[in-house]
């Protein structure tokens, strides 16, 4: 059985080096979709009963994890110095370094990288991350999935 929940998030961005307009500082209105796949819990009496996992938890430990750190913040590549310069200028801006280029590939790969150990397998019902989505817009994504 797979279960999949959505979360969305507000950031900012640049691919330095791009081609094109992404070159420039912009943003986007992020949504993150988590799978896990699992057996079904059948344990009576508790709590997730009937359920891979509570879509509560599942919102719960990737809140925290990505999208309360992501949210909000300009994300830059830990090379992109004269946007990290500028930054840092700014007086209590909310700033994420990525170890690469934040385009939608590396960010889903950072985030399943993140999450990846986070959900653990507490009723033994072989609970595992199986993808991270990240829309960087509503009609384009990028997929990382487990081995």
């Amino acid at each position: 059985m797979q279960i999949t929940t959505r979360l969305e998030f507000d950031a900012g961005h640049r691919i330095p080096n791009h081609k094109s307009q992404c070159r420039n500082l912009h943003g986007h209105r992020y949504a993150l979709e988590i799978t896990l796949s699992g057996d079904i819990i059948n344990q009576e009496k508790a709590s997730e009963n009937g359920m891979v996992m509570d879509f509560s938890d599942v919102k719960k430990i990737a809140r925290e994890s990505v999208v309360d750190v992501w949210d909000h913040a300009f994300l830059v590549y830990k090379d992109d110095i004269t946007v990290l310069d500028f930054l840092n200028s700014l007086p209590n801006h909310k700033t994420v370094i990525f170890p690469t280029v934040p385009t939608a590939e590396n960010m889903a790969a950072e985030a399943f990288k993140i999450l990846k150990n986070q959900y653990t397998d507490t009723y033994g019902n072989h609970l595992k991350l199986e993808r991270v989505r990240l829309y960087e817009t509503p009609n384009s994504w990028a997929d990382a999935l487990g081995s």
